[in-house]
C-alpha cells in the first residue's frame, strides 16, 4: 500500500464520500464523528481536534476486504468487541495507510452491511456518480 496523503485529508474524503450515500446522516456521540444510516453506524471517524490520532473504523464482512484490511499498517480489530462482528480499525497517520479510494471502498461495503434494503437500491443508483467526485480529491 502506498503512504496516503494527508491523513486529514483523506479523512475528509472518507466522510464526504460516505455523507453522500443515500440516508447517510453525521452525529457526534461520545464527542466521536460518525456516519450513520437509519439510526445506525457504518464509520467510525473517531475525533478530529488531534488529541488523538486519526483514524476510521469500518464493518467488513467480506473476508477477502476484512483480510486486507488487517494488513494496513497498524490495523486491528475494533474493541469493545466490534471486531468479533467484522469491525475493523484503520490507522490513517502510519506509513502505508491505504488510500482514500480504497476507504471509500470500505466504507461503501460497509453502508451495505448495515444501511436498510431501500437504501441499497438508491445507493446502486447513486455510488457510481458519488465516486467520480471522491476520485477528484487529494
Amino acid at each position: 500500500m502506498a503512504k496516503a496523503s494527508d491523513p486529514a485529508a483523506v479523512r475528509e474524503r472518507v466522510r464526504a464520500f460516505a455523507l453522500g450515500l443515500p440516508g447517510a446522516v453525521e452525529e457526534f456521540p461520545w464527542g466521536e464523528s460518525v456516519i450513520k444510516v437509519n439510526k445506525k453506524v457504518f464509520v467510525f471517524l473517531g475525533v478530529d481536534d488531534g488529541s488523538h490520532p486519526r483514524g476510521v473504523t469500518l464493518k467488513l464482512t467480506d473476508p477477502e476486504a476484512h483480510a486486507h484490511a488487517l494488513t494496513s499498517p497498524g490495523a486491528k480489530p475494533a474493541g469493545y468487541g466490534l471486531g468479533a462482528s467484522g469491525w475493523v480499525q484503520v490507522p490513517l497517520e502510519e506509513q502505508g495507510a491505504p488510500s482514500a479510494e480504497l476507504l471509500c471502498d470500505w466504507a461503501e461495503e460497509s453502508y451495505r452491511v448495515i444501511a436498510p434494503q431501500e437504501a441499497h437500491r438508491r445507493a446502486r443508483r447513486g455510488i457510481a456518480a458519488q465516486r467520480q467526485q471522491t476520485r477528484k480529491g487529494p
